[in-house]
């Protein structure tokens, strides 16, 4: 799965601020450590704490709902001082801040009123997967811990931030394809890696018996 992005949902706090600087912000955390998640029914993932300790986060756009047809509502480039969103890496995962121009852009305005409102309550994002390792893959339900994240993309607020509803997952056929080909990948992997350890065990043996 390295290198091939993929996005995850939260149905984690997302809040709407006034600041005297920076006028309406919205504050949430699109990833979270430490916290089982669901994942299409397929498996349950965990983003294992520290994994974003290398990752490339120098250019990370925020969007509503991963629409990348819309134009950014901010962005943070190397997270500088001039970037309209401000990511913080922590203890529990990852923080963002963003500044809205709800002055000069409807979405913008639109956005900070659905989440001062609670209508929309979810954080999700877009990553690269750098480590993982799979456990209890011979079960029906196997855990997939994510070690190290490679890079972020974009961040998002989103309508449906997690899976639990199996009509919401089943909507989302790319994200059940997905997760049924992550499975599929790490258990035709963990088998092909028990077929050579088998080969250098017989070899051993047949070499302590004088066979070669």
């Amino acid at each position: 799965m390295k290198d091939k992005f993929i996005s995850r949902n939260y149905d984690f706090e997302i809040r709407a601020e006034k600041d005297e600087k920076r006028g309406n912000i919205i504050v949430g955390r699109p990833i979270v450590y430490d916290s089982k998640t669901d994942i299409g029914g397929y498996f349950e993932e965990v983003i294992e704490r520290g994994a974003l300790k290398n990752a490339n986060l120098e250019d990370v756009r925020f969007l509503v709902n991963h629409d990348q047809s819309k134009i950014p509502l901010a962005r943070s480039r190397k997270n500088t001082k001039n970037s309209t969103m401000k990511l913080t890496v922590d203890n529990d995962g990852l923080e963002i801040q963003v500044e809205l121009d709800t002055e000069n852009n409807t979405e913008a305005r639109n956005l900070y009123s659905a989440i001062e409102r609670g209508d929309i309550t979810g954080m999700s994002f877009f990553f690269g997967i750098e480590d993982e390792e799979w456990e209890n893959l011979d079960s029906d339900y196997p855990t997939r811990h994510i070690k190290a994240i490679s890079t972020v993309v974009e961040v998002s607020a989103v309508t449906f931030p997690a899976y639990q509803d199996t009509s919401i997952a089943a909507r989302d056929k790319s994200a059940v394809d997905t997760a049924r080909l992550a499975v599929d990948t790490a258990r035709s992997e963990a088998v092909d890696t028990t077929s050579e350890e088998l080969e250098r065990e017989k070899l051993k043996i047949k070499y302590l018996i004088g066979g070669i």
